[in-house]
């Protein structure tokens, strides 16, 4: 077997073979583009049989993450992974990764992400879930708002659109957002302009509600479509504060001639539920992981991201995968991060899948100490990752790639 790059030249190859991965066939791409349409052939993998034909397939994109105190760091974002299936447990899967992480370090990165569609296959390459999200149902008579006690009235406006006619507003409001969302990634341009992905990035007919605030500048929206004759489904909803997303929550709820509202893609902590009269009208139909994380420099890693408590952590960290075993002495002084080698007695021996899981603070070290994955040698150390590794708010990824 051999692991080769990928050209431009390799893309209908590439997609074929993806495809006869999962037994499907491609879908005839929409006007503008399709759904694999931003593939950056330079950063693309196959796995090839002796005789050269393709056998599998490996890929990564050029995104910017967001880490915890605003910070933004080029990522790996990994896709189009697949091994048909005449080749699978052949080792074939553990070769692409292996060449795949390699390429990452040598390109400067030292994170790389993913999106699993099983859960099982990810962490034994070293990766660990991250970000999570849910779907929240509301049936429509069940939908009235609480008088809110604390909060101010919006003083915005919301203008009805069609996906068409605003690209320009949607690509603007969502990096707006995504800059100062933890465990959020970038859109790049080519994205949009090649309608590449789900909606709304890809040119699918939706029905846009756009929020502009008392000057009329767009500060959030929701893209929504109506799946069948009873319920509404929402995309996505970008907001740059709780006001916008409860008026665009309202809008939608308010719709008439629907059984129900589905909202895709919830993040943790968001407040709809609370909102309601009816606090179980809010009824969670799915609960689940979204971006897994991978440190390939865990120096580099540590010391990138903001940090909100003072302290030291000495971490063991094994990485079987890569074959790598490091203690580090992580010291965090006024939210600024130094960490080096060192010999102390560990706080806390992990697997850098487990890293991974605690880097954006959606993930409680202490949770992982109880689940068995983490050990702690002392009472304390859990309760002081905990303090350490907290965000400034959940982290949350609504990208699809």
């Amino acid at each position: 077997m051999e692991i080769r790059p990928t050209t431009d030249e390799d893309y209908d190859l590439f997609v074929d073979t993806l495809y006869a991965a999962f037994a499907r066939f491609p879908d005839a791409p929409a006007e503008g583009g399709g759904l694999w349409a931003a593939l950056e052939m330079d950063r693309g993998l196959f796995a090839l049989a002796a005789d050269g034909r393709p056998i599998g397939t490996a890929a990564a994109y050029s995104f910017e993450l967001t880490l915890p105190g605003e910070i933004l760091v080029p990522v790996a974002g990994v896709t189009t992974v697949g091994v048909l299936p005449s080749h699978r447990r052949q080792g074939v899967l553990t070769a692409m990764m292996r060449h795949q992480l390699a390429d990452v370090r040598a390109r400067g990165e030292y994170l790389s992400v993913l999106l699993s569609s099983e859960a099982l296959i990810y962490r034994r390459f070293g990766y660990g879930p991250a970000t999570y999200t849910s779907r929240l149902t509301v049936p429509r008579h069940q939908a009235a708002f609480a008088a809110p006690r604390a909060r101010g009235t919006d003083t915005g406006s919301i203008e009805l659109l069609r996906r068409a006619e605003c690209g320009e507003i949607l690509e603007e409001v969502y990096d707006r957002y995504r800059r100062a969302q933890p465990g959020a990634l970038s859109r790049p341009h080519r994205w949009w302009a090649k309608g590449a992905g789900q909606a709304p990035v890809s040119p699918a007919p939706r029905y846009v509600a756009v929020h502009r605030d008392a000057d009329g500048v767009p500060d959030g929206y929701t893209v929504y479509s109506l799946a069948d004759l009873e319920t509404l489904t929402v995309d996505e909803t970008i907001a740059t504060d709780d006001a916008v997303s409860t008026a665009l929550a309202r809008f939608v709820l308010e719709h008439d001639l629907v059984t129900r509202v589905v909202f895709k893609q919830v993040p943790p902590e968001n407040p709809l539920r609370w909102q309601l009269t009816d606090f179980r009208a809010g009824q969670v139909t799915e609960d689940t992981d979204w971006l897994w994380v991978r440190l390939l420099d865990i120096p580099r890693a540590l010391t990138a991201r903001g940090w909100f408590t003072d302290g030291e952590l000495v971490l063991d960290v094994d990485d079987p995968f890569l074959g790598e075993h490091g203690r580090y002495l992580l010291t965090v002084r006024d939210g600024k991060a130094v960490c080096v080698a060192t010999d102390r007695e560990p706080d806390l021996s992990l697997d850098v899948s487990d890293l991974g899981s605690i880097y954006l603070g959606g993930t409680a070290p202490s949770k992982l100490v109880r689940a068995g994955h983490i050990r702690a040698h002392h009472q304390d150390a859990a309760a002081l990752a905990d303090a350490l590794f907290r965000a400034e708010r959940p982290p949350h990824c609504l990208h699809w790639f």
